[in-house]
């Protein structure tokens, strides 16, 4: 009895050693050592008790404050006004794979000349210098309409409408209507004008049709004032005197090449310079997400001889003068801004029809003496 007694002690006093071991083996191995995969693991933040206590952060990557505006305010493209402004790397404003700035083609500084740049004054009123502006709904189509069908379209919510003075790059060379009678004529309607001159275009053109009348790249400035001469020669002729607004059409081109980046800039900068010179006030059409994104850029950079009114195609949104995401909110104001929110629409009046490009307008026009 006595030896059995014994015996079970000694089992029992084996079993729980036993069990003392496996429990603090199981407790060592539910512990992570240093040298473990979850050490380089962020430790979950604890809860904080306070409302007001800031959390404690963690290795997870967080959102740039450009993400976190861009999720909450969407644009009236689709597209968010965050990704506009701040274009994430490697993309552009359109979509399309980028390989450099998202501000568009650095600026050759060597190029210019400070002693003879001219500001682009785009705080002032354009008023201040003789400038006459039009506030209101334009239309432009590619050929100058009959005297007779303006007289019909008086009908219609337009009040000024843009015209094809000159440029060897324009589509529609042909323009019967446009003489100085007409413009006249349209001008005692009540109509005020927007005169655009399609000259040579960017050697990075996208449309084909536009590639025979590339900017020659050693001589960019120079063709640049030739050609601004020109215009004004144009407007002149048909009777807009000095202080009229002229707008060079430069269709979308890829920004992101550098070197014709520079050479576009160039032949704009030498346009608007000359123009300047001769009492006229230099304007710029192009797209939002070329063009003139680009243009911005350069204005940014302090760039001199720039446009002094700003024309944006931006289609499929709603008209707005102010609300352009790639311009800054004070660039080309007051009154330097024309909007062209839809393309290629028909549209009848007073029994004619016309396909037209609709545009909202606060600035400058021509000057009709």
């Amino acid at each position: 009895m006595r030896q059995t007694h014994q015996h079970i002690v000694r089992r029992t006093v084996i079993t729980m050693t036993a069990l003392a071991s496996l429990l603090a083996g199981l407790a060592t191995a539910a512990t992570p050592s240093a040298n473990a995969d979850s050490a380089d693991r962020p430790a979950a933040p604890r809860p904080s008790l306070s409302p007001d206590a800031t959390p404690t952060p963690t290795a997870t990557p967080t959102r740039t404050q450009a993400q976190v505006q861009a999720q909450a305010r969407t644009g009236p493209d689709g597209r968010t006004r965050a990704e506009a402004r701040v274009q994430a790397p490697g993309r552009s404003a359109s979509g399309e794979p980028t390989t450099g700035s998202t501000t568009g083609p650095t600026i050759d500084t060597s190029k210019i000349d400070p002693s003879a740049a001219v500001d682009t004054d785009a705080a002032a009123d354009p008023t201040t210098s003789g400038a006459k502006v039009f506030q209101g709904e334009a239309f432009d189509t590619c050929v100058a309409p009959p005297l007779s069908t303006m007289r019909a379209w008086k009908a219609s919510p337009y009040r000024a409408v843009g015209v094809y003075i000159g440029g060897r790059g324009r589509a529609c060379p042909n323009q019967p209507n446009l003489t100085r009678d007409w413009v006249q004529g349209v001008t005692g309607l009540g109509w005020r004008l927007l005169p655009l001159y399609v000259g040579s275009q960017s050697p990075c053109v996208h449309a084909d049709r536009k590639r025979p009348y590339a900017i020659d790249a050693d001589g960019a400035w120079q063709q640049g004032v030739r050609e601004g001469r020109d215009a004004v020669a144009r407007a002149r002729g048909l009777g807009m005197a000095e202080r009229s607004a002229l707008y060079l059409d430069m269709e979308a081109y890829d920004q992101r090449d550098a070197k014709c980046g520079r050479t576009t800039l160039s032949f704009i900068r030498g346009w608007n310079r000359e123009v300047r010179r001769l009492d006229y006030v230099p304007g710029f059409y192009s797209s939002a997400v070329s063009g003139v994104s680009h243009l911005e850029g350069a204005r940014a950079a302090g760039t001199r001889d720039l446009p002094a009114a700003m024309w944006f195609a931006r289609w499929r949104v709603g008209p707005n003068v102010h609300g352009e995401p790639v311009l800054a909110p004070g660039s080309w104001q007051p009154h330097r801004r024309i909007h062209q929110y839809a393309g290629n629409v028909k549209q009848t009046f007073g029994g004619r029809t016309l396909q037209i490009d609709k545009n909202v307008v606060d600035a400058p026009v021509a000057v009709v003496r």
